[in-house]
């Protein structure tokens, strides 16, 4: 599980490749629902690099 806040690394991400192998952070202050299908919110990957929504087998805790 992941709280809001939490430093993550992607290992995949279906919504923008590019992110794979850099870290973010998560935005979510509640376990994703419905509205995003389940996914994270996830911010701060890059300069280049919008927000992007990922499942939980996406990414993983750094730390």
């Amino acid at each position: 599980m992941f709280n809001a806040g939490d430093i993550v690394e992607f290992i995949s991400c279906d919504d923008d490749p590019r992110a794979i192998g850099k870290t973010g952070r998560i935005l979510d202050e509640v376990p994703p629902g419905a509205l995003t299908d389940h996914r994270w919110t996830v911010d701060r990957i890059s300069i280049f690099i919008a927000p992007v929504l990922v499942r939980s087998d996406e990414i993983r805790k750094v730390g």
